[in-house]
């Protein structure tokens, strides 16, 4: 059986890796990159995050942007897709599923649910604002201006 925390020297690069996370969620991320920003070899940087905070890396990543996603099918009139691409998945299908399994329904469903009759955010206004980034259909960012 594997450490139940990590040793507190170690602390501090685990949580650099979860706060970058955190604030890159809607990028493509995965164990090789996080683990440089803890300066940490990839198995040990997966077995003390594990350890520490009780889930993967990569469950922290889907649960953040799940959370995020949740945010933006309560108050803005994205569509899911533009959701799931907001938020850093390229495929819809694995959005949905992902968010089924978080949550317990479809991200339709949440949004039907939860939206209300609240005014809701236009999109134009959070991408113009950068608080989400249009992406192309292979998940690269596209120009600011462009209307795909």
């Amino acid at each position: 059986m594997g450490p139940t925390r990590a040793p507190d020297h170690a602390l501090v690069h685990l949580r650099r890796a979860r706060d970058h996370v955190d604030r890159h969620y809607a990028e493509p991320l995965d164990l090789g990159q996080l683990a440089a920003v803890a300066s940490l070899s990839k198995y040990h940087f997966h077995r003390l995050f594990t350890a520490t905070y009780g889930r993967t890396p990569a469950e922290h990543l889907t649960e953040r942007r799940i959370e995020r996603a949740q945010d933006l099918l309560r108050a803005t009139n994205l569509t899911v897709t533009e959701v799931c691409m907001a938020v850093g998945y390229s495929s819809l299908g694995s959005f949905s599923a992902s968010f089924n399994r978080v949550v317990g329904e479809s991200p339709s469903a949440f949004q039907r649910r939860y939206g209300g009759d609240a005014p809701r955010i236009p999109g134009c206004h959070l991408f113009m604002a950068g608080l989400v980034e249009r992406r192309s259909a292979s998940g690269e960012k596209l120009p600011s201006g462009s209307a795909s």
